[in-house]
């Protein structure tokens, strides 16, 4: 049985609702970043965190990219071209989305408050929508890359939903209805009980 370390208000969310996707048995502890349960699975202090026996991995990605793998779900194989354009898709959403969404954090809630710049967050703002419309014109189908859910149809929708929590401007109609369809997915509720 897996163990996530990290609650859904959090990137944890991402890894709750890639097992539900599954069907695979694990557990949450909802521990939050720096408590010394997360400092034990990650000494950066960092979730979420993956346990798989005795040991830990972490960052987001590389654990869903772990488990992707390892089951056979919610990925291309790997060393194939729908991989490789998986793991670009993935990167483009990690390097456009998230990050502009963590440097708005940031500035919001997570620096020092001498140290916050809370200007910054309007050109952020702007840099999703434009980082958005870019995706929006990826989508091929019901999921980002077409007929089949793939780990960077959970990190998007993540980035989504964090966006829209944030007060970000809406994104491109066609990423708000792709959200609203994700979010109605059985796995994805089951994970927002956990």
């Amino acid at each position: 049985m897996y163990q996530v370390i990290g609650g859904v208000k959090s990137r944890g969310f991402r890894v709750i609702w890639a097992l539900e996707e599954m069907g695979l048995d694990f557990e949450v502890l909802d521990a939050k970043p720096h408590s010394p349960e997360v400092k034990t699975a990650n000494p950066l202090g960092k979730i979420p965190a993956l346990k798989v026996g005795e040991d830990y991995l972490t960052d987001s990605s590389a654990i869903l990219t772990f488990l992707a793998d390892k089951h056979g779900l919610l990925t291309y194989p790997a060393g194939t071209i729908e991989r490789a354009k998986q793991d670009a898709l993935l990167h483009q959403i990690l390097d456009e989305l998230d990050a502009v969404l963590w440097m708005a954090a940031r500035h919001s809630f997570i620096l020092p408050e001498e140290m916050r710049v809370p200007a910054v967050k309007d050109s952020l703002k702007q840099e999703y929508l434009r980082n958005a419309a870019r995706l929006a014109d990826r989508l091929e189908g019901p999921f980002v890359m077409g007929d089949k859910m793939t780990i960077s149809d959970i990190v998007l929708t993540h980035c989504l939903n964090w966006a829209h929590v944030a007060r970000f401007p809406a994104p491109d109609q066609r990423l708000v209805d792709y959200a609203k369809t994700m979010r109605s997915r059985d796995a994805f509720q089951r994970a927002l009980q956990r």
